[in-house]
């Protein structure tokens, strides 16, 4: 009986200690803070995300239907899908007459722009960016001036005016401000309004050109635009 007794004292016993080590566990994952134990795992943004090329629909337009534009393409990488290093590489066209002087302008020179651009989107992954940045561009263009002959009024004889390879160059800065959407997995669109500042120029021999390549009419208010089709490679 003694024994019996013994037996049945130890199992009690360690089935009290069971119990209460259960409860110990309990209370301390019950008391231990909710943020510690819910706390998901963060991912960091990796530097190098990709790179894109676009391609400025609004300048083809402007070649097309006015007396002046510019074809122009740019290559972009996405560093942390927030900072964009951009290159813009153009081709500014202009064949223009004058209707009071009958003086026409003729060019068609490269150009170039390198910038960077800030997304200020905080959902940096949904493929779309409201942005802005600055530019430093760089032209050095010739161009051609051509008129009706000029008449001595007193002797009647005739002078032709006609100049080519005139040459100027310019450099200038750009604020830039705009918008980009994504349509489709890895094709984008957007738009992008500018403004223009001249840092330098180098004048001309007939003093202002009618039009610069990449900058837009010498005498505009310096505000320009773009819409690009953009594609991530």
């Amino acid at each position: 009986m003694r024994i019996l007794r013994t037996f049945v004292f130890s199992c009690v016993l360690l089935s009290s200690c069971d119990l209460s080590a259960t409860a110990m566990e309990r209370d301390t994952i019950q008391t231990q803070p909710r943020s510690t134990v819910l706390k998901p795992a963060t991912k960091k943004e990796p530097f190098w995300t990709g790179c894109s090329v676009g391609y400025d629909l609004c300048g083809t337009v402007m070649a097309l239907a006015t007396p002046y534009g510019q074809y122009e393409g740019m290559f972009r990488l996405n560093l942390k899908n927030r900072f964009f290093p951009t290159a813009e590489l153009g081709l500014g066209i202009s064949n223009h007459t004058d209707d009071t002087s009958n003086i026409k302008y003729k060019t068609a020179s490269p150009y170039f722009r390198l910038g960077v651009d800030y997304n200020f989107l905080r959902d940096s992954h949904s493929g779309n960016r409201l942005f802005g940045g600055v530019r430093f561009a760089y032209t050095s263009y010739k161009f051609d001036l051509s008129a009706p002959d000029l008449k001595d009024p007193i002797y009647g004889t005739t002078v032709p005016f006609n100049l080519s390879g005139i040459k100027g160059n310019m450099l200038w800065s750009e604020v830039v401000f705009g918008v980009e959407a994504k349509i489709w997995k890895f094709f984008h669109v957007g738009w992008s309004v500018r403004y223009k500042l001249r840092l330098h120029e180098g004048k001309t021999a007939v003093d202002n050109a009618w039009y610069v390549p990449g900058f837009g009419k010498y005498g505009s208010n310096g505000l320009g635009g773009s819409f690009n089709v953009v594609f991530d490679i």
